[in-house]
């Protein structure tokens, strides 16, 4: 009886022990495959941005840094208590002449970002993805006083060259 016994058993263990065998190289299989198709796509696109690296730089002029003197002080309220923030602010930008034509909007611009930090959240701006957001959108505030005035996007970026919170 104990023969006829292993002998019911072995089918059914060796279908298990074949459905088991076949899902570990299913999973391998899709294990690989995943890692052979990040290795191509990291791979092709490491070597796209070489050739456009190397033909932008070409057309470019170079940078200018033009620093918004005095550094913008704005104060705001944290949950009843009186906070401050002091931003030094350098504008990049790729023409003198236009940053000269830009000057003469130099009131509005300040206004604009004074306005901006005031209205922001201490919370927010402790944090290094809080301040990077904070200088997109001072950015993009100048661009637009720029586009406006000027017809055209004069400073490329805004760079944050002292950041203090209190």
């Amino acid at each position: 009886m104990a023969k006829s016994d292993a002998a019911v058993k072995d089918p059914a263990t060796k279908g298990k022990l074949k459905l088991i065998i076949l899902i570990v190289v299913a999973v391998l299989l899709a294990i690989g495959l995943s890692v052979g198709a990040t290795w191509y796509f990291m791979h092709s696109a490491q070597s796209k941005p070489v050739e456009v690296a190397e033909v932008v730089p070409v057309g470019k002029q170079p940078a200018i840094f033009e620093s918004m003197a005095p550094a913008f002080v704005a104060n705001y309220n944290q949950n009843g208590r009186q906070r401050y923030m002091q931003v030094s602010i350098t504008m990049l930008a790729r023409s003198q002449a236009d940053m000269d034509a830009l000057k003469v909007h130099m009131p509005v611009i300040r206004n604009n970002l004074v306005m901006l930090f005031s209205g922001q959240d201490f919370a927010t701006l402790a944090s290094p993805v809080g301040q990077e957001m904070l200088r997109q959108k001072a950015t993009a505030s100048v661009q637009e006083v720029a586009q406006k005035e000027l017809g055209k996007v004069v400073v490329e970026q805004l760079l944050f060259t002292n950041f203090v919170l209190q």
